[in-house]
């Protein structure tokens, strides 16, 4: 899938969040919150746990346990390997390291994995877990997020969050209205394909649930990521581009960068930095084509407008006919799905490598949007594929567990009875997490 919508019911039962005052433009609507809590980047909370540190951050540990400076090149190779490549849970597992640190390192740390607090299984194959990570201090709890599995026949595709909560505000989000917790670590974001890998066997010589719906090409299970959760991952850059690290190392998880993408709602100072030092693919969140409805729709564009979007988009490093941006397009009855608003599309895209995924919304109980007329999509998509762009119409998946929404478990059961069936009904929240499912292209 190119990108997610997180769109779902708004919490009314949701504490205030703060927002400076430098946030508060048109009629003090909050373009950014700040964070509850903060942790130091990179960091790895509950401290004992080596899954999911870096190469300099396990090196740091063994340092602080008495490894000598010689032989730690070689030492957190052999973790390395049997973190992210064997998927190991216990140090007596690595037969190639010496019994006397073995040892050591089960006496200082673990390998221990966030907790899944509860499992859900879609009947299209789709999994979803609701993870809770080890607490940062007395004030967290742990904080919860969730991770989305989809898997098709020749690709799986893994949602993974970069904060808890979000800091922006996007007014048909759910994820916006809730508070923005903290932002995850490095460490806590690679644990999401850890988990995963876990969940499903995508480890070697480990074997899949029995009846699960995994990729049969002969390949790993989890091929692809998408930082298409919680949060806004430009947000968090230190920490998503230390976890891109660690995720396409070739001598551990070896996921390809070209097989990553993070996906920004505009955050226009940081895209650069992202094309250059983690040479994935990007995906935008655009849903409009004027500044004055854009606004409103995604509020970061009173900061970053279309034109500084678009400019910074055509100088993403690594941009080429190969390398094409996806530009997210949720459809908004009345609000952004005219023919006009479909060649304005068209214009402002020009020169930029791109595809457009287009989004059928799905009203939730309270929500002032509907859907656009399927009629409309179609019109809508007639005339951006005439103009050389494909738009495939995106097809959710997991609708029956809820896993298109990103609502953690804990704000679901919060839903009244009556809201929560028409939702597992699907008449409400329905976010889009679509990856590498939407349908082909329509014909003209």
């Amino acid at each position: 899938m190119a990108t997610v919508l997180d769109i779902a019911k708004r919490n009314p039962n949701a504490a205030p969040v703060a927002v400076s005052d430098a946030a508060r433009v048109a009629g003090n609507a909050a373009i950014e919150k700040t964070a509850e809590l903060t942790v130091v980047t990179g960091a790895a909370p509950g401290g004992a746990s080596l899954v999911g540190l870096t190469r300099d951050q396990l090196k740091d540990s063994l340092a602080a346990i008495g490894v000598p400076e010689r032989e730690l090149k070689m030492r957190v190779a052999q973790l390395w390997h049997w973190i992210y490549f064997r998927g190991a849970r216990d140090f007596a597992e690595m037969s190639n390291v010496g019994k006397g640190l073995r040892a050591k390192l089960a006496e200082a740390y673990t390998l221990a994995r966030p907790q899944v607090v509860s499992e859900q299984v879609s009947k299209d194959g789709t999994r979803k877990w609701l993870i809770r990570m080890s607490s940062t201090g007395p004030f967290d709890k742990g904080a919860e997020i969730e991770c989305v599995y989809i898997p098709e026949v020749d690709r799986g595709t893994l949602c993974v969050s970069s904060q808890v909560g979000c800091t922006l505000t996007c007014s048909f989000c759910h994820t916006g209205t809730q508070r923005l917790v903290r932002n995850l670590t490095s460490a806590e974001i690679v644990a999401q394909l850890i988990v995963a890998r876990d969940m499903i066997g995508d480890w070697p010589d480990a074997m899949p649930p029995e009846g699960a719906f995994v990729p049969n090409d002969g390949g790993r299970f989890v091929s692809n990521i998408v930082f298409m959760g919680m949060g806004e991952p430009l947000y968090n850059p230190d920490n998503v581009i230390a976890a891109i690290g660690v995720l396409s190392d070739n001598e551990g998880l070896g996921l390809s960068r070209r097989r990553i993408t993070v996906s920004t709602s505009g955050v226009v100072p940081q895209m650069e930095r992202l094309g250059a030092e983690a040479n994935t693919m990007l995906a935008i969140s655009l849903h409009a084509v004027r500044d004055e409805l854009r606004d409103e729709l995604v509020p970061i564009n009173r900061k970053y407008d279309i034109r500084q979007l678009l400019d910074a988009c055509r100088a993403y490093p690594g941009l080429s006919n190969a390398r094409r941006i996806t530009f997210e397009y949720v459809m908004l009855k009345g609000v952004n799905d005219s023919d006009a608003d479909a060649r304005e599309l068209v214009r402002l895209l020009k020169g930029i490598p791109a595809k457009i995924n287009l989004i059928p919304f799905n009203p939730w109980p309270g929500s002032k949007y509907e859907c656009s007329d399927w009629e409309r999509i179609e019109r809508f998509s007639e005339i951006v594929y005439r103009a050389g762009y494909a738009s495939p119409v995106r097809t959710p998946r997991g609708r029956d567990i809820l896993a298109a929404c990103g609502q953690l478990k804990s704000e679901t059961e919060k839903l009244r009875a009556r809201a929560r069936l028409m939702l597992e009904q699907g008449i409400g929240a329905e976010g889009v997490y679509a990856l590498g499912t939407a349908s082909k292209p329509l014909k003209v």
